[in-house]
């Protein structure tokens, strides 16, 4: 495995800082806002500093139950190229759902939904896993993510999981130890039986991030400095397991540098007592075999003292089973990963839909679910919705003013996303602008002249007929 070390989540609000910063290693870039024929002059002088670029992928949708879409395979594998980059990653997650596959409305969630931890979404992310590793340049890691519910009836713990995962695909994993906290809060999952279970030797890296707590639920908002509990999950990792590589992430509410430079050291530091903890084990386990190995010593000593060893980081398996490429054919459940996909992909579409439905659409919560966090998962939704689309299209908070987030929220309560988040800003002008908002004349005619602009698939067209249609649309929304 590739020693990245440490390393921060570049974003263009922080890109001056990042450059300056002592002790980077590498970044990590969303995969999504990068284009690769127009890179940003500040990844272009990391990379020719030999600062390692990774792309970090968030629509593609792997623990969704349709095959992973050839664009955006095409796209994540034109970004590695582009960053030289020596893996790409994504997430364990679905981001929409319905469409011909289950006949029922395409919906797009905008956000990371976890998938159940159940044998059919385990057969569907293995087959999607298998598609997009076939399609990238690179090797391919995917992160565990923060969930604020559970599904009903998941026949796995989040190591099962994602043990059996990289068992049956050679996958990397990329851990997240903050969400490792955020499901032991909103989950009841401990992060140290989760680590447990893990194959430590498949950890590409590890992330690490802030949140925030609200009545009783954990939300993971990449907004927030590092929180203790957090920092002590990343100690226990590092107390098991050397990880090859370690990032602070923060999307937004970006602090001063030198709070940031903090944290980074903070991260180091917890890394560091980890270190420190894994080879005090060593020596223990060492000493407790020469020990067991004296003449006279009792016959189960060497068993106890197996059991207390270490994780074994030489890519074999206690249960022995295979893993990488090899053990593609036939994972730790024995069964060939190839009977019933189809079916699978079916079953898990319809249950994706009916919960995507639910926290979109306003459509009743399927049964077994909590119907509380379901609800604080959909306000959640929503909200992100309003944040994302007034950063994609900052015109509208600034013509709507102070009434720009009621407004959206209301609009996202009856009109779920189905396309992206561009798409989403024109569509709510246009659900707007139909209801004769708003009331200020004056702002409503410039949302009108905004949404005129924008609403076609090509700029102006020079042709004189087309420049009167337009033309008479304008003055006809102005009335």
């Amino acid at each position: 495995m590739e020693r990245l070390g440490t390393g921060i989540g570049w974003r263009p609000e922080i890109a001056d800082a990042v450059e300056r910063m002592p002790g980077i290693d590498w970044v990590e870039a969303v995969a999504e806002n990068v284009c690769p024929g127009h890179l940003p002059d500040s990844l272009r002088r990391l990379r020719e500093r030999g600062v390692t670029v990774v792309p970090h992928g968030v629509s593609l949708g792997l623990g969704g139950a349709d095959r992973p879409d050839e664009g955006r395979l095409t796209a994540l594998a034109e970004r590695a190229e582009a960053l030289g980059s020596p893996l790409v990653t994504e997430h364990i997650a679905f981001v929409r759902a319905g469409g011909a596959l289950t006949a029922t409305p395409h919906l797009e969630a905008g956000h990371l939904l976890p998938v159940p931890r159940t044998r059919d979404a385990l057969d569907v992310l293995c087959a999607n896993v298998r598609i997009a590793q076939e399609a990238l340049p690179v090797p391919l890691a995917v992160e565990n993510i923060a969930a604020l519910f559970s599904w009903p009836g998941e026949e796995m713990t989040e190591g099962q999981f994602l043990y059996e995962l990289a068992d049956r695909t050679g996958v990397r994993l990329l851990i997240d130890v903050a969400n490792l906290h955020t499901n032991h809060v909103n989950r009841a999952e401990d992060p140290a039986k989760a680590l447990a279970e893990l194959p430590l030797e498949a950890i590409a890296y590890v992330h690490v991030a802030g949140g925030f707590e609200r009545d009783g639920v954990w939300h993971d908002s990449h907004a927030h400095p590092v929180p203790r509990p957090v920092l002590d999950v990343l100690t226990d990792l590092a107390s098991r397991v050397s990880p090859p590589g370690v990032l602070l992430e923060r999307d937004e509410n970006f602090p001063e540098p030198a709070e940031l430079e903090a944290e980074l050291a903070s991260i180091r530091r917890a890394v560091e007592a980890g270190a420190v903890e894994r080879v005090k084990a060593e020596v223990r386990a060492a000493g407790h075999a020469v020990a067991a190995r004296r003449p006279g010593a009792a016959p189960g000593d060497w068993n106890e003292v197996r059991a207390d060893a270490p994780s074994r980081s030489d890519g074999a398996t206690e249960q022995g089973h295979e893993t990488g490429a090899a053990g593609a054919t036939r994972g730790a459940s024995g069964r060939p990963e190839h009977t019933g996909v189809d079916e699978a992909r079916q079953r898990l579409g319809l249950a994706q839909a009916a919960l995507l439905s639910a926290l979109v659409a306003g459509t009743p919560v399927p049964e077994g679910f909590d119907r509380a966090r379901v609800g604080v998962q959909a306000r959640a939704l929503a909200a992100k919705r309003a944040d994302v689309v007034a950063k994609v299209a900052p015109e509208l908070p600034e013509i709507l003013g102070t009434e720009y987030r009621t407004a959206f929220l209301g609009y996202a309560q009856a009109q779920p996303m189905t396309g992206g988040y561009r798409r989403d800003a024109l569509t709510f002008a246009e659900h707007l602008l139909s209801a004769g908002r708003p009331g200020d004349a004056a702002a409503r005619r410039e949302l009108g002249e905004w949404w005129l602009e924008r609403s076609g698939p090509a700029p102006l067209s020079r042709r004189p007929v087309h420049r009167l249609a337009r033309a008479t649309r304008k003055v006809l929304l102005r009335r």
